[in-house]
């Protein structure tokens, strides 16, 4: 729920700023010191020439064959981040790694050409196939490692191919063990095994064109998030009145608090299990969630002290009961 007037006044000071008027860059803010630890995990690996290019733009991801990775440009200003952990869900230190080990792989797939191979098509499949974001995966498939939240890599041979970069990268990764038996290992040591053969070699493209910047965002702040939100939500049609009204008091007790605020003080784990559990969008569980308190407060539904984990317990079930319909139907609710 996008609600600016409740926030910090420091905060919402930013709001009526155009996006392009912040002078944001990756260069001294706190970007750059996940840029730096990136780098090292690199070196790490043996990875002594891939240096991927990084730049700030209006959510993570590489443009189409192009060697360079884009981070959020929230994340470059103590004032952003706080403000989309008030509006929507700011990842914490260790998802903005993994994101950026993930990025890192399709930068390294683009750099070093290695999606216009054989062996390559061979292991994770035709790298021009159409590019859907209503993929429908096999959940648990042994075919594909698990990184990012949902079934990612079953989205795309290039997505593939990142998520098993990411977790050969990864610090610490016990993939041999953890992967061991499955199919998908063979990706696993595909990768280590490209990685040292180009631990010395300069990629063959260097850099790439980016797409937006926040120089590029004409916007203010409060535009950006607003059509954000909107667009989110217009994706959630869900009737919970029945549902909510079976798990929460319609009447307050002695001993009761509003259940929007037993829904609210857990709405980050809410938000993050059940994006990683069932693969749909974080935005998308974000609304929901959201749904759910707005649904909530509308009703005026109570909850008892001291029962809390029967309530997350049925919040949670009810939940990812209605984002798995929405990850095989594309709807909530039939």
């Amino acid at each position: 729920m996008v609600r600016f007037e409740t926030l910090d006044p420091e905060i919402r000071g930013v709001l009526g700023k155009k996006v392009s008027e912040l002078g944001l860059r990756v260069e001294g803010s706190p970007v750059e010191g996940y840029v730096l630890q990136l780098y090292k995990e690199l070196e790490r690996r043996g990875l002594k020439k891939f240096r991927p290019v990084c730049y700030l733009t209006d959510e993570w991801g590489c443009p189409d064959q192009q060697p360079v990775l884009g981070i959020p440009f929230y994340l470059a200003d103590p004032k952003l981040r706080k403000l989309e952990k008030a509006v929507d869900a700011l990842e914490n230190e260790r998802q903005i790694m993994m994101y950026m080990r993930h990025e890192a792989g399709h930068v390294f797939n683009y750099a070093y050409r290695l999606y216009t191979t054989p062996e390559w098509r061979q292991l994770f499949g035709p790298f021009f196939r159409a590019y859907r974001d209503d993929y429908k995966p096999l959940p648990f498939s042994r075919h594909f490692v698990r990184h990012i939240e949902g079934w990612y890599a079953q989205k795309h041979p290039d997505e593939d191919f990142a998520e098993t970069f990411a977790v050969w990268l990864t610090p610490r990764s016990p993939w041999r063990r953890q992967y061991k038996g499955w199919p998908a290992l063979k990706k696993l040591r595909y990768v280590e095994r490209m990685a040292r053969a180009l631990a010395d070699v300069e990629p063959i493209v260097k850099t790439g064109e980016v797409d937006i910047t926040p120089d590029d965002i004409g916007v203010t702040v409060e535009q950006f998030y607003q059509k954000a939100a909107d667009e989110r939500q217009a994706r959630i049609d869900i009737a919970l009145d029945a549902h909510l009204g079976q798990i929460f008091l319609a009447r307050r007790r002695k001993e009761s608090r509003p259940a929007v605020e037993i829904v609210s003080k857990y709405r980050p784990e809410l938000v993050e299990k059940i994006t990683y559990w069932t693969g749909v969008k974080r935005a998308i569980v974000n609304g929901l969630i959201d749904s759910i308190c707005r649904t909530c407060e509308r009703m005026k539904l109570w909850g008892e002290v001291g029962e809390e984990p029967r309530y997350l317990v049925e919040l949670t079930a009810l939940a990812t009961t209605l984002a798995m319909n929405f990850l095989t139907r594309g709807k909530f609710e039939h």
